[in-house]
């Protein structure tokens, strides 16, 4: 998170150096970086060909300046606004998940002599508020007792083992979660280890509090100043399921509370764990166990619940740049396009062969991961210019295609399911007479994340 927020500041100065540079020196020349923006370069310790960038001019599409504009680059986590806009455009903006209740066995006066099977529907934003709401509606039908065990189906997704730390060496972190047919608000423990002076006492809080979930607190409360050995909380992953944590140190009452979030337990045991949480605080019954498979083929359906449509979950993913719901999404539009179960080629091949059928947005040929490239910006630039330089047609070939472009986003705004992306995303302005719908924007996720580690996982809570 240090190297992300590093990036961003460099970024936010050198665009703020742009900003306030004289424009007339550097735009008559056409040519040369303002000292202000190499000056900040410079002071990252970072060389000239290690930076990117260009400025376009929207109308005419002439490059007004640029620094190795033609050298590719790995897009990041803007990659994302491909495969949200891929979504949008496949899926539309009310499409909907469904999360799945059913029974199996008898239900009389809401004692339900059998087990409750929990079917993942891919929901990329099952936050534990959501999750909350999902059990009181099964409370209000009627359900209260559970005399058999809680089935967790999360086979609509097939993903082959990913390893969580291969990306930063730290697999409990939010953005290197798995994804997963019923993941539950994002399968992760919020904790709150703060100083009890009256009590004399640290306390550690964690939310939510799943029953499968065990919270060992082996601070001490330490008098005096906050500092050294008195201001050290040290919190270890102690089981390769991820189900038992440990709090050590010492904690004094003049220190500031600590809070941080850890990704825990498996997406099975995690959705199992705060169901039954959440269950026995609604009112409900239950003592059974968990079980991960299918759902049964004599299974009852009982409850569907929907998610927040695609437009929302489309401008949450971009807004936190969340890795999971953009993974979520990729995998729903090669099951939707190619059938279950979802797996990272079906997605692959979906976003591949939707490029193809938008040239007019800039896109290369998708990687091998199945994240589409984005062209270098220069080749992007020529793309999108309205008379190409390299188009023997001349300008009244290059005037058409424009003319064609302008048309179809006429047609994607004013249509039932799709929205004026295009422009955004090929870097042009919108065209006259045609509105941005308030759905969100474009995501494909980074293809990170996966099985606990066997050894244990320590840091330092400062």
């Amino acid at each position: 998170m240090r190297l992300r927020a590093c990036k961003s500041s460099v970024l936010a100065q050198a665009v703020l150096a742009l900003i306030f540079s004289t424009p007339c020196a550097w735009a008559a020349t056409g040519a040369g970086v303002p000292a202000q923006v190499t000056q900040v370069i410079a002071a990252q310790r970072l060389p000239p060909s290690a930076v990117s960038f260009v400025i376009v001019d929207p109308d005419s599409g002439r490059l007004v300046l640029g620094q190795n504009p033609d050298t590719p680059r790995s897009p990041a986590s803007t990659i994302k606004v491909v495969t949200t806009f891929a979504a949008l455009d496949l899926l539309g903006p009310a499409y909907t998940w469904h999360t799945r209740a059913s029974i199996r066995g008898a239900l009389d006066d809401g004692v339900l002599d059998g087990d409750l099977i929990l079917q993942g529907g891919g929901d990329p934003y099952m936050t534990l508020e959501r999750w909350w709401s999902f059990v009181h509606a099964l409370r209000a039908k009627g359900l209260k007792t559970i005399h058999g065990n809680i089935v967790v189906d999360n086979t609509l997704f097939s993903l082959p083992p990913e390893g969580p730390g291969e990306f930063d060496g730290r697999p409990n972190r939010s953005y290197n979660v798995v994804p997963d047919a019923l993941m539950v608000n994002f399968q992760s423990i919020e904790f709150r280890v703060l100083p009890d002076a009256g009590a004399r006492r640290v306390e550690v809080i964690a939310s939510p509090t799943p029953v499968n979930l065990s919270i060992e607190n082996h601070v001490r409360f330490a008098a005096g100043r906050c500092g050294g050995a008195a201001g050290r909380v040290d919190f270890k992953v102690a089981s390769a399921e991820w189900d038992r944590v440990v709090f050590s140190g010492a904690l004094s009452p003049h220190c500031a509370e600590r809070s941080f979030a850890r990704v825990l337990l498996q997406p099975a045991t995690y959705a199992f764990g705060t169901f039954v949480e959440l269950w026995l605080e609604s009112g409900g019954e239950f003592s059974g166990s968990l079980r991960v498979g299918a759902a049964p083929a004599d299974a009852q359906p009982f409850l569907s619940f929907d998610s927040l449509s695609l437009g929302e979950i489309v401008r949450l993913t971009n807004k936190f740049s969340s890795n999971l719901m953009a993974r979520h999404l990729l995998l729903t539009l090669g099951e939707e396009r190619l059938g279950a179960p979802a797996t990272l080629e079906k997605g692959a091949a979906t976003i591949a062969e939707w490029s193809r059928e938008h040239p007019e947005c800039g896109l290369s040929q998708p990687l091998r991961a199945g994240i589409p490239r984005v062209a270098s910006a220069g080749r992007r630039r020529r793309h999108i210019a309205v008379a190409d330089e390299d188009d023997s047609g001349g300008r009244r070939a290059a005037e058409d295609r424009a003319h064609r472009r302008r048309q179809r986003c006429r047609g994607l705004c004013h249509g039932e399911r799709r929205e004026n992306l295009c422009a955004g995303l090929a870097g042009q302005s919108q065209p006259r007479g045609c509105r941005r719908r308030r759905t969100g924007a474009c995501g494909v996720g980074d293809l990170d994340a996966g099985q606990p580690l066997s050894r244990a996982q320590v840091v330092h809570v400062r």
